[in-house]
């Protein structure tokens, strides 16, 4: 349990939930720079990956040099894993240095008869679960989260069983998913104020989006345990990416905790976030996942202050504040976009050292000789090969920068 007034935090899951999406993928720069502008931001916590598949293992152990280097200024990194003593030791063996780790379990009657079919019982998730939390602890994790797969649908008398054994077990934080997007803003209020005033540590609300309720249920969910004592911490993923119907969106979350009636001036959000990043990193993640972003998209759809009828014209041009609750200058909007007409030279897999060099001129980047340029060459043909579409400026500009680590993430050993 928190001593001080409680906060709501934000843990963003696009590189672990996000990238679950049926049909698209990041590449691991992808990912890398998803991870870099949401420390930009001011995001507590970016879950990054999967410690236990060997694809991920060059990218996580990058990553966190990248955080031990002072790149990341602020940001954790956490890793996800099953909630078993097997996958926590392979985990570690894999990432040495992991510190932050969430350890998943289902818990619903649903899942335990007719996922596990008998492989488990609810005895034995409970057994499974201290396990993997106490055998995390003694490997080097400072902070463990344990996740209630399938919390809203589970019975509140496991839950809060289950909740407790965690603690006792040495868990930081309990995770409740919601993972069907079954709750409601109402019900996923009254059970996690439940559970978080009957074991009294922070709560993660980890919500999808099958009703279309997902950042409705996320902010109630957050409110709830800031009532109940308790800190709170959201996840979200960037463009509300995710299974299925999708996470509850970065963006969204942020402006309804700050702007909602009820909600604005009652709840502290962490006053790290700095919302100006939001158009960039929303447009780097739309281009990078290869989705648009939605015309109708809270603060950053092209339609979030647009204003075509009369009557909403004339009041949004005599006072912005007729229609239009938050500045679109909050979100990092409002600076004209150049975009080049005439001839473009671009950095492919099949560049030569010209061309390169005048990219980079453009970009004032100065290589000290011929030798670093072609390191730098080569390994951006790669990028392009690893990206499968040209490189944005930002990820250029990162491969000048740390070229060693990029070289780590873009480099893949087959078992």
């Amino acid at each position: 349990m928190s001593r001080h007034k409680p906060k709501i935090y934000i843990i963003d899951v696009t590189n672990r939930d996000g990238v679950q999406t049926s049909r698209i993928c990041l590449s691991k720069l992808q990912k890398t720079m998803i991870n870099l502008y949401l420390d930009e931001m001011g995001i507590f916590q970016s879950e990054f990956g999967f410690p236990l598949t060997h694809h991920e293992t060059n990218y996580l152990n990058a990553n966190l040099e990248l955080l031990e280097m002072g790149v990341f200024k602020r940001i954790r990194l956490s890793g996800w894993l099953r909630a078993t003593k097997e996958d926590v030791q392979q985990a570690f063996r894999l990432v040495p240095k992991l510190k932050n780790v969430n350890l998943s379990i289902s818990t619903s009657d649903q899942m335990i008869l007719h996922k596990f079919k008998g492989k488990l019982d609810h005895a034995a998730v409970i057994k499974e679960m201290v396990e993997a939390v106490k055998t995390a602890r003694k490997l080097g994790a400072e902070v463990i989260g344990v996740n209630a797969e399938d919390a809203s649908r589970t019975r509140m008398d496991y839950l809060l069983e289950f909740a407790s054994s965690a603690k006792k077990a040495g868990a930081d934080r309990l995770r409740y998913c919601d993972t069907l997007g079954y709750d409601s803003p109402f019900t996923i209020y009254e059970r996690i104020k439940k559970l978080a005033q009957t074991i009294r540590i922070p709560i993660e609300v980890h919500c999808h989006n099958d009703l279309g309720m997902v950042v409705a249920n996320s902010v109630a969910g957050a409110m709830a345990a800031n009532d109940a004592g308790c800190d709170a911490f959201i996840n979200t993923c960037v463009n509300g990416m995710g299974e299925r119907a999708g996470n509850a969106d970065l963006v969204a979350v942020i402006l309804a905790i700050r702007y909602a009636s009820g909600i604005q001036n009652q709840y502290i959000l962490d006053e790290n976030i700095n919302l100006k990043v939001a158009w960039k990193i929303c447009k780097y993640a739309s281009y990078a996942f290869g989705i648009p972003i939605p015309i109708n998209q809270p603060g950053v759809g092209a339609n979030a202050f647009a204003h075509e009828s009369g009557i909403h014209a004339d009041g949004a041009l005599k006072d912005r504040r007729n229609y239009e609750l938050y500045d679109y200058e909050e979100l990092g909007r409002g600076e004209p976009e150049i975009i080049e007409t005439g001839r473009k030279i671009t950095v492919g897999e099949y560049s030569g050292i010209k061309g390169f060099r005048n990219v980079y001129d453009k970009l004032e980047i100065v290589f000290k000789d011929d030798n670093e340029a072609t390191k730098i060459l080569e390994l951006v043909r790669y990028a392009n090969v690893h990206n499968q579409k040209p490189l944005v400026d930002d990820e250029l500009r990162f491969i000048a920068h740390y070229p060693d680590i990029a070289r780590k993430i873009f480099t893949m050993t087959p078992a």
